[in-house]
């Protein structure tokens, strides 16, 4: 490990492997893993249709499936695609991307044709079951893959660059970006990662808090043997954000901790390295104004053509 890259963020999970399963759902459910590493060979037309056949059968609410799949096979539009992802060369390389957007634009346009009221872009409770179900398509269809010998990896950075997928795949008002799946056969087998037991994320019959101790060492568990080094500039920006978020006090027994350990621990690497506390706030006014952009209007109070008239 270098001192300017940022280590993975990942532990590998030996512990399952020739584990005997009840069945091959359950093996492949259990031995699943992120896969950035694809070959060339491409995806053959009859094995794609099966795994998007199998995202659109999945359950959504009302049996309404409001969400489209933008399928990206084009080498210039992948390029493209993964420039504004975080320049993510697997996104290049997937034989397909997938991007799966909550989409309320179709359905309006049927209610219109139909002579239906809709306000569904006005309504929160439409924007959040339709964010799970498209989520849910994009896991039956990631499942889907997994089963037929692919690999695949969900990329999330979508959300940094709204605006500019917006346009490059001319997405109209009502429909909005959700995530990217990028698909292919696997280069190499990837292999599962370290996950927190069921002791700690089951919560039976009610929530119940975990003691402390035991909590850090599920944790330490999950990221066994993953340390960062200790570095000046690790430290300046550790305690600059640490400072913003919570103040002087808390920054100086940031540091004092890190220095006793001799090292950064896990959850200082993604709270204040990978994914700053004091930045990843910041854009909630943006995103807001984004919704707008995409022809969403729920966070704002809703008013009948009667309160309109008043």
């Amino acid at each position: 490990m270098t001192d300017d890259k940022m280590p993975s963020h990942h532990s590998v999970n030996s512990r399952d492997q020739h584990k005997n399963y009840p069945n091959e759902t359950m093996k492949l459910l259990l031995e699943r893993a992120s896969c950035r590493n694809f070959s060339k060979k491409k995806i053959p037309h009859d094995i794609l249709q099966y795994i998007l056949e199998a995202g659109i059968h999945s359950p959504t609410g009302g049996n309404l499936q409001p969400y489209s799949i933008i399928k990206v096979e084009n080498s210039e539009t992948k390029q493209k695609l993964a420039e504004l992802c975080g320049k993510q060369n697997f996104i290049f390389a997937a034989s397909v991307d997938l991007l799966f957007c909550i989409d309320w634009h179709r359905i309006e346009r049927w209610a219109k044709l139909e002579v239906a009221p809709f306000a569904a872009t006005s309504s929160f409770r439409h924007f959040w079951i339709s964010f799970q179900d498209t989520i849910i398509c994009a896991q039956n269809i990631c499942t889907a893959a997994d089963s037929l010998g692919l690999g695949s990896v969900y990329v999330g950075t979508v959300l940094e660059s709204f605006l500019e997928i917006k346009e490059l795949f001319q997405l109209p008002q009502g429909v909005f970006p959700v995530v990217l799946l990028s698909l292919g056969y696997p280069e190499s087998r990837a292999l599962p990662r370290r996950k927190l037991g069921a002791d700690v994320i089951v919560h039976n019959e009610r929530y119940h808090e975990i003691e402390d101790q035991k909590l850090v060492d599920a944790f330490n568990e999950k990221y066994y043997g993953l340390k960062m080094k200790i570095t000046e500039e690790r430290l300046e920006a550790i305690a600059s954000v640490a400072r913003e978020v919570h103040g002087e006090g808390f920054a100086k027994k940031c540091i004092e901790q890190i220095e006793k350990n001799g090292y950064i621990n896990w959850a200082q690497r993604y709270f204040a390295l990978h994914y700053p506390a004091n930045y990843m706030p910041k854009g909630n006014g943006t995103y807001m104004k984004l919704m707008e952009e995409f022809g969403f209007n729920w966070f704002k109070k809703y008013y009948l053509l009667e309160d309109k008239e008043k």
